[in-house]
């Protein structure tokens, strides 16, 4: 079972990620589950959502709490949330930011991270760049897809259609697509260097 664990705040479409995770993973034939926790329910609030992937039926209800991917969709959240408790030694993290992750403030956090699995991505740039709107949702599940390889970017953008009415689905999709080149991209100059 592969289970991802979203951060983000009220407004970014934290919970709609986790929802259009899981449908991608529907499309592609495997069982998926997708659920949110809330603090208190306000714009700009935390939430975390949770989704769980595996080839068989899920029995599990409660919060993720060892994740094998993190999507950060808000950066400040990084001093003031426990984001990394938990997650799997070889982990995955994806976080929205526009710096490198290599010059991101995580403390001692980062000694516990493989910085093979970890990546920046400018989500809220893109966002507004293909959408017009600061939700950086699609464009995380493009990086996701990219940097996990757990699902095919034609899936997410399948279910980013499948949750969207068509022009902003189309918007939502160009954004993941652009986050996935992005990624695929810069793991090619990680693989080089190395």
């Amino acid at each position: 079972m592969f289970q991802v664990r979203i951060h983000g705040r009220g407004g970014q479409g934290v919970v709609t990620a986790a929802e259009i995770l899981s449908i991608a993973a529907f499309l592609e034939g495997k069982n998926a589950q997708a659920f949110p926790t809330f603090g208190s329910e306000r714009m700009g609030a935390p939430v975390t959502a949770f989704c769980r992937i595996d080839d068989k039926a899920i029995r599990l209800r409660e919060p993720v709490v060892t994740p094998d991917a993190l999507i950060i969709q808000d950066a400040t959240l990084l001093h003031g949330v426990a984001i990394f408790d938990g997650l799997a030694k070889a982990g995955y993290v994806l976080i929205n930011s526009p710096k490198p992750f290599a010059e991101l403030d995580l403390g001692s956090a980062r000694a516990a991270l493989q910085e093979e699995h970890c990546t920046t991505l400018p989500a809220t740039k893109l966002a507004l760049e293909f959408v017009g709107r600061p939700i950086p949702n699609a464009a995380l599940l493009g990086g996701f897809a990219a940097m996990t390889g757990l699902l095919k970017i034609d899936s997410v953008a399948e279910a980013i259609m499948t949750k969207f009415p068509r022009i902003v689905g189309e918007k939502n999709v160009a954004a993941a697509r652009a986050a996935y080149q992005l990624v695929k991209e810069g793991t090619k100059v990680h693989a080089q260097a190395s």
